[in-house]
């Protein structure tokens, strides 16, 4: 018992005395010398009397305090003094924003484009008539959660309902600032499963923290599973009162049909170039920077209708510039393009036929290192911009990059079917371009076929199998011809006469010199240019390359005269949707190489009987095979029997004569 006593107590007193003990021995081995001067006025360690000894202090391993320190070196760590007091290094976050960021409309007044869906939205806020459920749809970077962010400041602003919203108070900057509590923004591509949104919708029936709403906002909500598309469906239809959802979309054709009709759906177009050239001079002008128009419609047009791809591009294009000023030549370095003036002197080239001065031509804008499908689509454009222009005489767009004197030049060169030739073997030759791995053979191909292809080719190449040059320079005169009639018909000047074709047909500046125009004389055998002929004649100009629409043209007319230059025809009422200026330009061409002299061609409508075509001629040929064909199937021995015996009958629709010939 006594034992027992006297360890209990010698427990209790070398817990008390070890604890200063430690603290003591803790400031003797720390750096800091004013933590040890403040250990030494801790009073010293006394074991109580009875169990003092050396036997106790080796059993307990409590040092003996009270003896003198060793000395210690120089190098000792414990003498050395502090290091000076470093605080805490924080260093603050960049401060730049990006533009798409920085510059994000805050109200519907500084929305770029939209117009529909802004005069919506707040004509339903003004009367009150708010709708629980939005549909935003539309391609990327066109403002779909723009919208949704500012109709959520609209619904919860301290000053009330409104749809413009003050900017000011507190939940208006949160709701900028993104912390608003009761702005729920929620990605549906990260939570697509139904355990989502389940629990999303668990706190629906509670009212707002702060706000007038509750704002359930998803974004891509096409990526929501199908079992989520079910869960979210009934309270979509019927949501409390203080709840409202704004949902956005990129491909709604994969939302269900019932999700679409529990919405107002909202289609947000792409924006136009000038819409955003309009955004991004503003915000150049307000960030005080110099800008290029050339290099800001640049920016635009690589967007592709987006507002924040185009911001993006101009961040980066600052960045590539030194954020200095923005230059039309730093634009194309980054874009991939070439000069403009490099595109138009390639759509020179191809109205002037010459085909080894554009290949040299496309072999030069390898030191540029261009993007061949961006360069392609560039050319595409411009060739659509001269269409237009050609069409209308003005130029189609009001803030046109090309110079309206430049489209004219190209649309008095080239005539209108080329030109649509032209752009539609550059549409199909932007889509192939990405299928080869040598895009720049694959784009020398696509001017290749632009000249390979038009009408009158096989005689525009000095190698060309068949044909001559003299009949390449008065297709091409007489297609210039024609051309530039019908452009000064339409500006009120007088028609180009034959004595232009000359004019039309001068040789191409590169140089290269060009076939005479006017054949030396009529081929060996040719017929006169005398009605009975007409027939035989077709089919000679047929050998000489006359194909197509310009053919059926000229098989459905009659040869009604000549008087000097021009040739009269008769067209069947009939036939007239073929009559375009394109095929009558063909058909001068055609007749001009076969009768070896310019002629012109002048088409009118027959009056009264249908006059005798040699189109009629083989429709009235191929009726009377026909109907030899019925006859003779009608008197066939074996037809009869199998009439008088098996009752079989003849469908006359089905009759064919057995042989056929040409047209």
């Amino acid at each position: 018992m006594n034992r027992s006593k006297i360890l209990l107590t010698a427990t209790l007193c070398v817990s008390f005395a070890v604890l200063p003990g430690c603290k003591r021995l803790f400031a003797r081995s720390c750096s800091k010398p004013q933590v040890y001067a403040e250990a030494q006025t801790l009073p010293p360690l006394r074991i109580p009397v009875g169990l003092d000894g050396p036997d106790t202090r080796a059993a307990l391993k409590i040092p003996d305090l009270n003896e003198p320190e060793a000395p210690r070196g120089p190098t000792d760590p414990c003498l050395e003094e502090p290091p000076a007091f470093v605080p805490f290094r924080h260093d603050p976050p960049m401060s730049y924003t990006a533009l798409a960021r920085k510059w994000r409309p805050r109200s519907f007044e500084e929305l770029s484009g939209q117009e529909h869906v802004r005069g919506a939205l707040a004509n339903a806020l003004t009367a009150g008539r708010v709708h629980h459920a939005f549909l935003f749809t539309g391609t990327r970077g066109v403002g779909k959660t723009t919208i949704a962010r500012i109709f959520a400041k609209c619904l919860n602003c301290d000053g009330g309902v409104t749809a413009t919203p003050c900017g000011q108070c507190a939940a208006c900057t949160d709701i900028d600032a993104g912390r608003f509590v009761d702005l729920l923004e929620v990605d549906a591509a990260s939570r697509t499963k139904v355990e989502d949104t389940r629990e999303l919708l668990d706190n629906v029936q509670y009212m707002p923290s702060r706000g007038r709403y509750k704002i359930y906002l998803i974004d891509e909500v096409h990526m929501l599973s199908a079992h989520s598309f079910n869960a979210l469906l009934k309270t979509l239809e019927e949501p409390p009162p203080h709840v409202k959802f704004l949902l956005a979309t990129t491909d709604p054709q994969r939302l269900p049909i019932t999700v679409l009709s529990r919405c107002l759906q909202f289609n947000l177009k792409r924006l136009s170039v000038g819409v955003i050239s309009a955004r991004l001079t503003h915000i150049l002008k307000e960030e005080g920077i110099a800008a290029e128009p050339a290099a800001v419609r640049l920016v635009a047009t690589a967007a592709d209708g987006s507002l924040r791809d185009a911001l993006s591009l101009l961040d980066q294009l600052l960045a590539f510039g030194g954020a200095r000023e923005v230059r039309e030549a730093e634009a194309r370095a980054m874009l991939g393009t070439v000069d403009r003036q490099q595109v138009v002197q390639l759509a020179k080239l191809l109205a002037a036929g010459d085909m080894a001065a554009l290949l040299a031509g496309a072999r030069a804008l390898d030191d540029f290192s261009p993007d061949y499908l961006a360069l392609l689509e560039e050319l595409n454009s411009l060739l659509a911009r001269v269409a237009l222009y050609q069409a209308a005489g003005t130029a189609y767009d009001e803030e046109e990059e090309v110079p309206a004197a430049t489209l004219a030049e190209l649309a008095a060169a080239i005539a209108p079917e080329d030109l649509q030739l032209f752009y539609q073997v550059g549409l199909t030759g932007r889509r192939d371009l990405p299928l080869i791995n040598d895009q720049r053979s694959g784009f020398a191909m696509t001017l290749v076929r632009m000249l390979a292809f038009r009408p009158g080719a096989e005689n525009a190449s000095p190698h060309a199998a068949r044909g001559g040059a003299a009949g390449a320079g008065v297709t091409a005169a007489a297609r210039a011809t024609g051309a530039g009639a019908a452009r000064a018909a339409a500006a009120g000047a007088p028609a180009a006469t034959p004595a232009s074709i000359s004019a039309a047909a001068s040789p191409a500046p590169s140089g290269v010199p060009t076939a005479p125009v006017v054949p030396a004389g009529p081929a060996v055998g040719a017929l006169a240019l005398e009605p009975a002929n007409w027939p035989a004649i077709i089919e000679r100009m047929v050998e000489q390359g006359l194909a197509g629409l310009a053919r059926q043209l000229a098989s459905h007319c009659a040869l009604a005269g000549r008087q000097g230059a021009m040739v009269r025809l008769l067209l069947d009422p009939r036939s007239q949707s073929i009559r375009t200026r394109g095929n009558e330009e063909k058909l001068a061409a055609a007749l001009s190489r076969y009768a070896g002299e310019a002629l012109r061609v002048q088409i009118e409508l027959a009056e009264g009987p249908a006059p005798v075509t040699p189109a009629r001629e083989r429709a009235a040929q191929a009726d009377e095979r026909l109907e030899r064909a019925r006859v003779a199937l009608e008197e066939d021995p074996n037809i009869q029997a199998l009439r008088s015996q098996l009752g079989a009958t003849i469908f006359a629709d089905s009759v064919r004569p057995n042989f056929t010939e040409e047209n």
